[in-house]
């Protein structure tokens, strides 16, 4: 299998799930409004918006050299955070199971897809647009903080210092998603967890939208904290990335707060 068939597969599955709850959650009422009133709502949006396009788009065409000036000028810190967790990882894949498993490897694929996207529709349906800003700058201030870090900091994660003991088993049950994640991964960036700054970011938005979309909320923080676990049950983070990576979400989310406006 290459990355093709797979990338298809998850964007057609999220396609369906996303489309489902904007019908669900949004409803067909304000998704019809939002469709009317889309051109005024994009230039109100354009600035934040248009910033997470271009730190998207500097994201990819930096991401392989900024392994290499990582090992230049950063700091290995896999023995720091080996030293002050051990084996807190194996240990937690030692309480596995195969459901579990295949539970946190596709909240780690198709459900971190899914809260990413979704806010972004559920957002740009709403009036009052704050919330859509909101949102793109602490994407925003998530990806280029997550930079710095990769740049100062080179951190392996367990599966590759603890092959012995820490099973990939995001790769060992399900192979076919190597070819996605390589897109997006390095075996030495990270430190802070992504996957798990975003995810709270999600969160952290989705609680100041509870009371317009309590079931977003509801969802957000469930599959958010499931993508947040399986980083470290998949072997792929240690606890001291996540730690790392709530930190920034809360950054993040502080920084979209106060520039929204």
């Amino acid at each position: 299998m290459t990355l093709l068939p797979v990338l298809t597969k998850v964007a057609a599955v999220n396609l369906v799930v996303v489309t489902a709850s904007a019908v669900a959650l949004v409803g067909t009422d304000r998704l019809r409004t939002t469709a009317a009133e889309f051109p005024d709502r994009l230039r109100e949006v354009a600035v934040p918006v248009g910033v997470l396009a271009v730190v998207l788009l500097l994201n990819s065409v930096v991401r392989e050299p900024v392994t290499e000036v990582a090992w230049l000028v950063g700091i290995n810190i896999t023995p720091l955070i080996y030293g002050i967790e051990g084996d807190f990882v194996p240990w937690l894949q030692s309480m596995g199971s195969p459901a579990l498993t295949t539970l946190f490897s596709y909240a780690y694929v198709y459900g971190y897809v899914y809260v990413l996207v979704f806010p972004l529709i559920a957002y740009a349906a709403l009036e009052d647009t704050r919330s859509l800003r909101k949102l793109a700058i602490a994407y925003s201030v998530n990806y280029c903080l997550g930079l710095v870090c990769y740049v100062l900091f080179v951190a392996y994660g367990p599966r590759n210092l603890l092959g012995g003991s820490v099973e990939s088993l995001l790769y060992t049950h399900h192979p076919e998603f190597q070819f996605l994640t390589s897109q997006v991964n390095s075996n030495t960036n990270v430190f802070p967890s992504l996957h798990t700054s975003l995810s709270a970011t999600v969160i952290g938005v989705a609680y100041d939208t509870r009371e317009t979309y309590p079931g977003w909320f509801a969802i957000a923080t469930a599959i958010g904290l499931t993508i947040i676990g399986a980083t470290m049950y998949l072997g792929i983070h240690w606890a001291t990335d996540v730690v790392a990576g709530l930190v920034l979400a809360a950054i993040a989310v502080a920084a979209g707060r106060r520039f929204a406006d």
